[in-house]
C-alpha cells in the first residue's frame, strides 16, 4: 500500500512540475490580424490619360498619324520623300504606282488604332482582291518587316494565314470578323517589339494582340521572325522602326484609310 501511494505521489509531482515549467516558457507572439490595407498600393499613382470621345478618336497621349487633312506624318519608302497617296474627304487612298509609305517616326512597343475600307466596287478574288498590309515594324525597303494582313476577306476564300487579320504566313486569325466591301474596318493593335542582345541574337520575340472590329483575332501571338512571302521567318537585329502601309501590286481597286493614331508603350 505504501509503495503504491509513493508511485502515485511521484506521478503527481512530475505532472505538476511539467505544468510549472510550461507556464514559465515565453508564449509565442500572436500574428497581427490581416487588414485590407496590407495589399493596397497607393504610390506611384497612374498618370491621367483622357480618352477620346469615341473609341476611334485619339486619347490625350497619342500621336495622331492621320487626322483627315494631310500625310505630314508619312513618307515614301523609296527615298523618304512625300508620301504621295491621295487625301480627300477625311481619308487617304493607296496610290499603287507610288509604292509603300511609312511613318516619319520610329516606334518600339505601342498601341495602334487604324481604320481601312475596301471599296464597294472591289473586283478580283483570293489574294488579288483588296490586298494591302500593315507592317507593324518596317525593317527595310519593300515589304521588309512584320506584316498584319489587310485584304477583302468578306466571302473571299484564300489561305487562312494570308487572310485579313492574319500575321502574314505565320498565324491565321482566330475568327473572320470582316465587314463587307464599302464598310469601314478597324484594327486595334498592341505590339510588343522584339528585343536583341548586344551581339545581335534574339533576347525576346515580338508579340502582338489584335482586335478586328472589336473582335479578338490575335491573342498575344509570339512571332517567329519577320514575315516572308517565300521561306521561313527569322529575326535580324533592329531598333525602333517605322510603321508601314503597303501598296500591293494586285490589279484590284485601291483601299482607303482614316483615323490612325499610336500610343508609345514603355
Amino acid at each position: 500500500m505504501t509503495t503504491r501511494l509513493s508511485l502515485s505521489a511521484a506521478c503527481l509531482f512530475a505532472t505538476l512540475l511539467a505544468a510549472t515549467l510550461a507556464a514559465q516558457q515565453p508564449s509565442a507572439p500572436t500574428a497581427p490580424k490581416p487588414s485590407p490595407k496590407d495589399t493596397e498600393v497607393w504610390d506611384p499613382e497612374p498618370r491621367v490619360v483622357t480618352p477620346g470621345a469615341t473609341d476611334a478618336q485619339a486619347p490625350s497621349d497619342a500621336i495622331v498619324l492621320f487626322d483627315g487633312r494631310n500625310l505630314d506624318e508619312w513618307v515614301n519608302v523609296k527615298g523618304g520623300g512625300p508620301a504621295g497617296w491621295t487625301v480627300a474627304d477625311g481619308t487617304f487612298t493607296v496610290n499603287k504606282p507610288v509604292g509603300n509609305i511609312q511613318t516619319r517616326r520610329a516606334f518600339g512597343s505601342y498601341q495602334l488604332h487604324i481604320e481601312w475600307r475596301v471599296p464597294a466596287s472591289i473586283t478580283g478574288k483570293d489574294q488579288g482582291r483588296g490586298n494591302s498590309g500593315l507592317f507593324l515594324a518596317s525593317t527595310g525597303g519593300g515589304d521588309a518587316g512584320y506584316e498584319l494582313q489587310i485584304l477583302d476577306s468578306y466571302q473571299n476564300r484564300t489561305y487562312a494565314n494570308g487572310q485579313a487579320a492574319s500575321i502574314y504566313k505565320q498565324a491565321m486569325p482566330l475568327v473572320n470578323a470582316m465587314r463587307k466591301p464599302g464598310e469601314w474596318n478597324a484594327y486595334d493593335v498592341v505590339w510588343t517589339a522584339p528585343a536583341f542582345n548586344a551581339d545581335g541574337t534574339l533576347k525576346s520575340p515580338a508579340r502582338v494582340t489584335v482586335l478586328h472590329n472589336g473582335v479578338l483575332v490575335q491573342n498575344a501571338y509570339e512571332l517567329t521572325g519577320e514575315t516572308l512571302y517565300i521561306g521561313k521567318p527569322s529575326y535580324k537585329a533592329h531598333g525602333k522602326s517605322p510603321i508601314k502601309l503597303q501598296a500591293h501590286g494586285d490589279p484590284s481597286e485601291p483601299l482607303s484609310f482614316r483615323n490612325i493614331w499610336v500610343r508609345e508603350l514603355n
